[in-house]
């Protein structure tokens, strides 16, 4: 472990590690553009010449930021396993990276949430034409069958909070030194990730309603949907942990990259128990409108044979 002073360029000493020159940060740039514009050229269907853009274009951007990101992670694992230049200076500001980095996902699940509760806590505001039309003054609209938040979902919730507790589990093996007991606890956590993930899947596949049928269907699907992805990314965060601690990388005092897997997989264990409550137990089933407005609703309904 090296915690003593280093000696940059200028020749005055200071606490923290500086990094050799890496190509990452500016072939990431380059890698982020071509996705964006790949994206952008694929959604507007753009051709040149008779030559289409079609998903290929964002897919080489993603491949290219993935690529970018296991190359520069790579380096990262180097330093602090190999050199072992990361001090404790290094490891406070890879802390702060980390937790600003969760900050701006919890904001990207809010925009969804405010939509959500937007389209549904003023499902009847008259302003709101098409609103209304779509809802007929309550929520859930009544042309939507939802989904029963005590089916899959709950399911979903007990898989998400039993991996957070194996995370845990793994965590204090680590602390204690226990490394069989915490690579047992990270199958676990993968296996659970996986898991959900099918079962998500299924739920997807077998849902009455789609994408398109609407503001109630386009929020379900953004929220839980994203939310998906991001028990993807822990997941596979989590089996690179996991090919880690087979490894021997982490110690009792030396685990930050087992830490920011950890922490972000809580955020996502917080973030299901938001969705659950939230938009498959409040909007999902217990409804908002007037009693006279639900039964019109109902009734509109049932002479139009829906």
């Amino acid at each position: 472990m090296s915690d003593t002073i280093e000696y940059g360029t200028t020749g005055k000493p200071h606490p923290y590690h500086i990094v050799r020159p890496s190509i990452w940060p500016l072939a990431g740039a380059f890698a982020g553009g071509l996705f964006a514009l790949g994206m952008i050229l694929f959604m507007h269907r753009a051709d040149i010449k008779e030559f289409e853009f079609g998903f290929w274009a964002p897919l080489l951007g993603l491949l290219s930021v993935m690529a970018v990101m296991f190359f520069w992670w790579k380096d990262i694992i180097f330093e602090t396993v190999t050199e072992k230049v990361h001090n404790k200076v290094t490891e406070r500001g890879l802390r702060i990276g980390m937790a600003l980095f969760i900050a701006s996902e919890v904001m990207f699940f809010v925009a969804f949430f405010w939509a959500f509760f937007d389209a549904s806590v003023y499902a009847d505001e008259a302003i709101q034409y098409l609103r209304v039309s779509y809802t007929s003054g309550i929520w859930p609209p009544p042309q939507i069958e939802t989904v029963p938040p005590f089916g899959f979902p709950f399911l979903m919730t007990m898989i998400l909070l039993l991996s957070g507790t194996t995370v845990t589990w793994a965590h204090h093996a680590i602390l204690t030194g226990n490394h069989k007991s915490a690579k047992e606890a990270l199958l676990y956590t993968v296996v659970l990730g996986v898991i959900f993930l099918f079962v998500q899947a299924y739920e997807y596949h077998h849902t009455a309603f789609k994408f398109g049928d609407g503001s109630f269907a386009s929020t379900f699907y953004m929220a839980t949907g994203f939310h998906g992805f991001h028990v993807l990314v822990g997941t596979i965060f989590l089996a690179v942990c996991l090919i880690r601690q087979s490894k021997g990388h982490f110690e009792s005092d030396r685990h930050f990259g087992f830490e920011a897997a950890a922490w972000y997989w809580h955020f996502v264990d917080v973030v299901w128990l938001f969705l659950f409550v939230a938009v498959y137990v409040w909007g999902g089933t217990v409804g908002i409108g007037s009693d006279e407005a639900v039964r019109a609703a109902h009734q509109a309904l049932s002479v139009n044979g829906q």
